[in-house]
């Protein structure tokens, strides 16, 4: 079955602090290489700050465009790892292992499979 690992993040602190974000890099490099050597990795990537974001919605017909993220919280979606496995457990457990997990929250979410 196919997960998304998404990682939130809280960005005012990353602003606030770019070292331990420089810091934690290496920590994605040996975590998205063990994903790839485990045969599970099938995508992920880094996202954009939340102040780069378009919100598009429809609403009676008429389609409304905001600049920056629609909702204000604590963490923002900051990047996602889309995988494979074999079942919720083995998910968790690989995202238990994300650095995500030591300064944010990494959400498990199964893909509607279509």
């Amino acid at each position: 079955m196919r997960y998304m690992l998404l990682i939130y993040v809280d960005e005012a602190s990353a602003r606030a602090n770019p070292e331990r974000v420089k810091a934690v890099s290496p920590a994605y490099v040996t975590y998205s290489d063990a994903m790839q050597e485990a045969g599970i990795l099938l995508g992920g990537q880094r996202l954009r700050p939340t102040a780069d974001a378009t919100t598009v919605r429809t609403r009676s017909g008429k389609t409304e465009v905001l600049e920056g993220p629609y909702a204000e919280t604590r963490e923002q979606l900051g990047g996602y790892y889309m995988i494979e496995a074999p079942d919720l457990d083995a998910a968790i457990a690989w995202a238990a292992r994300c650095p995500g997990a030591e300064h944010g929250t990494v959400e498990v979410r199964p893909l509607w499979e279509m």
